[in-house]
């Protein structure tokens, strides 16, 4: 049997797969079982995944349609049987996507949206569900192919190696953080779509930096990221001074987890990095609530704090569904919704 889990969406949704791959393995040992990522980050994730046998990616919104449509049609010479779209993908061209690589069996989940097109794109579907998560969703895809779960637990999945922890615990002592405790923060967010106004605002992130460095000097901000944070993490530094906080030069994703993986203390939105420390066990973590936080994207498996958005007011829904479209609402009023998180409130769930 051949298999093809395709995961075209965020990292995070990645990282979230990772328990229905490893289910895949527990049921069809002696499969070729290949992922399809779109980043290079989501290739990250996978590598040195013993449950694949090999990891497809291709950036196909930067590839444009040519390039794209000849990769995917590419894909059909492995002659798949089975397909698995994971959740959440819930654009059309996700499912046409598995539609041109062709497996006989196409498995994914009914969207909001979905109408009778999908038939045609994919032959197998199990509706989503908002009251659990995004890993149980994906797993759920797996009576639809012949499987059940067969593992005890779940969890995130990560294969680092010694090399990529060892340079984390190199870092931590050539910056002399052992005796501190360490406060991670990714102030960015995803750039699809209009999800980057989830971002809580960069001047509360400079104030809540200097609050910590007056309140509590014995906290080391690291301000993780890409190259998309470069220039906030340059405001911020500015701002802040000497000492007031660290920007880690992580070689790539990997590296990045394995020093999230030292940190005591991990402050985000719900980002890839939020599911990152979750993966790596950060023992407090911190998240801000957004419009597009629900039960489906909550850190799997870890105990973690809420700073509640009191514009939000539990309307996550109405704000954010998985039906392809933005985050609902004019970019003023999603800016004025992350700006009423207060720096004080968010202050006192890091030091609580």
């Amino acid at each position: 049997m051949k298999i093809l889990v395709i995961s075209l969406a965020g990292i995070g949704d990645t990282l979230m797969a990772t328990p229905l791959i490893h289910e895949l393995r527990a049921n069809f040992r002696g499969a070729e079982i290949d992922a399809l990522v779109m980043t290079p980050g989501s290739r990250d994730v996978l590598a040195g995944n013993p449950h694949l046998n090999q990891v497809h990616q291709k950036y196909l919104i930067k590839a444009g349609p040519a390039a794209s449509l000849k990769f995917l049609f590419g894909l059909r010479r492995h002659r798949y049987d089975v397909s698995l779209n994971t959740h959440p993908q819930s654009r059309a061209v996700y499912r046409a996507a598995a539609r041109i690589i062709g497996a006989r069996v196409r498995v994914s989940h009914r969207y909001d949206q979905s109408g009778v097109f999908d038939r045609f794109l994919v032959n197998r579907t199990v509706p989503q569900d908002y009251t659990i998560h995004c890993l149980e969703n994906s797993l759920a895809l797996l009576p639809l192919c012949g499987a059940k779960p067969l593992l005890p637990a779940h969890d995130y999945e990560l294969f680092l190696t010694a090399a990529e922890r060892g340079w984390a615990d190199k870092f931590v002592a050539q910056e002399k953080l052992d005796g501190r405790v360490r406060l991670g923060i990714h102030v960015g967010s995803g750039a699809t779509k209009n999800l980057a106004l989830r971002r809580w605002p960069l001047d509360h992130y400079i104030a809540l930096i200097k609050k910590l460095n007056e309140t509590r000097p014995d906290i080391a901000v690291l301000l993780f990221g890409g190259p998309e944070e470069q220039e906030s993490h340059a405001k911020i530094l500015a701002a802040t001074g000497p000492g007031g906080a660290v920007v880690p030069r992580t070689p790539d994703l990997r590296h990045a987890a394995a020093l999230v993986g030292k940190c005591n203390i991990f402050l985000s939105v719900d980002t890839v990095f939020m599911h990152l420390a979750a993966a790596m066990k950060v023992p407090r973590q911190v998240v801000i609530e957004t419009p597009t936080f629900n039960k489906t994207v909550e850190p799997w498996h870890q105990r973690f704090v809420t700073v509640k958005n009191p514009a939000v007011a539990g309307r996550n829904l109405e704000y954010y569904r998985y039906d392809g479209a933005d985050i609902r609402g004019t970019p003023d009023e999603l800016l004025r919704c992350m700006a009423s998180v207060s720096v004080e409130d968010v202050h006192g769930a890091v030091t609580g």
